[in-house]
């Protein structure tokens, strides 16, 4: 488990806090790092002899066409289905039903406009605009291991690779799910009359209406957050920290879990960044996780407007997700 996190940490380090181009350019693949991730993607910071390193960003991050895909060892053990674009069909665990969202624990985010992104960090989180946005439900809670067995029992879909005789670890019901994809987790929502929230969605519930930093402020805080600096190592029961809530009532907005989103890699309006990695090749995680701290330093992830992207066939024991739904009133 721990050389998983290791590639997880790893990736998340190497593919969103240092994602910067060169002077050279952004198709520049010529010189000293050519043999790396950095050659074409990353400010120079690693060198030829970490390229062995290196290429396991490509078992998550890169598609089959990437120059080296073959070179690379693919951690066919994270790998649900075939590639992108290979959702699962109702024979692999998905039933379709037409069922009506529970609002019972979802929260109503009102209609109005929010800021999203930032100009004081990474350059696919830029720039900070105004964004407006109709209203919507979203999940108070990442969805638990408990939630996500009631969904495997009713379609028979695969169970996380954490679980043994057809149920999660004990004593970890409460816990969000994890080593689920993109696709179980889009399954799931939809399975529960709901869907995965857009990344503007995540990022209004996550910072509120004042454009705050974090889910309960613009200060760092330690003890409001399930996050890498507390050294737990491991997810919490999902509401663990109240002190972290935000002004909408939403827990876990940062840390505990990464959470899918309904929203492939793309810049944000208004940016001049160019990126050959944007499209929908990649799906988006938002909110950061328990494990989150290798390369860079900890606490990188906890913002409201921080991104990352992973192919949507990956698992891993740090990504989870929540649901969101439409607001009835408004259809």
């Amino acid at each position: 488990m721990r050389s998983n996190l290791a590639i997880s940490a790893f990736l998340i380090a190497a593919l969103v806090a240092l994602f910067v181009y060169t002077d050279a350019g952004a198709g520049s693949a010529t010189g000293e790092y050519t043999d790396t991730c950095t050659g074409c993607h990353l400010n120079p910071k690693y060198k030829k002899e970490d390229a062995h390193a290196l290429k396991e960003c490509i078992s998550c991050h890169a598609s089959k066409d990437h120059p080296l895909y073959e070179r690379a060892e693919v951690r066919l053990i994270t790998k649900a289905y075939a590639g992108p674009g290979d959702r699962p069909t109702p024979e692999e665990g998905t039933v379709k039903r037409e069922v009506e969202p529970d609002l019972k624990n979802m929260v109503l985010i009102e209609e109005g406009e929010f800021l999203m992104g930032s100009d004081d960090r990474l350059r696919d989180e830029r720039p900070s605009h105004v964004v407006y946005i109709g209203s919507f439900y979203i999940d108070r809670y990442e969805v638990t291991k408990k939630d996500y067995k009631k969904f495997i029992d009713a379609t028979g879909r695969q169970m996380p690779d954490e679980w043994e005789n057809g149920s999660y670890p004990e004593d970890r019901g409460d816990h969000p799910v994890t080593y689920v994809t993109w696709y179980d987790a889009d399954a799931y929502c939809k399975w529960a009359g709901k869907r995965l929230p857009r990344e503007r969605e995540w990022e209004k519930g996550a910072r509120g209406s004042d454009g705050r930093i974090y889910p309960w402020g613009n200060e760092w805080d330690l003890n409001k957050s399930n996050n890498p600096l507390r050294a737990i190592e491991e997810t919490k029961p999902v509401g663990s920290f109240p002190k972290g809530v935000n002004q909408f009532g939403l827990y876990d907005m940062s840390g505990n879990v990464w959470e899918w989103v309904d929203e492939g890699y793309n810049s944000h309006p208004g940016s001049d960044y160019i990126n050959p990695e944007f499209g929908e090749n990649y799906a988006l995680l938002k909110g950061g996780s328990w494990w989150d701290c290798m390369f860079y330093g900890c606490g990188i992830s906890a913002p409201t407007f921080n991104r990352a992207f992973f192919d949507p066939t990956t698992k891993s024991d740090s990504y989870g997700f929540r649901c969101a739904a439409d607001n009835p009133s408004t259809k």
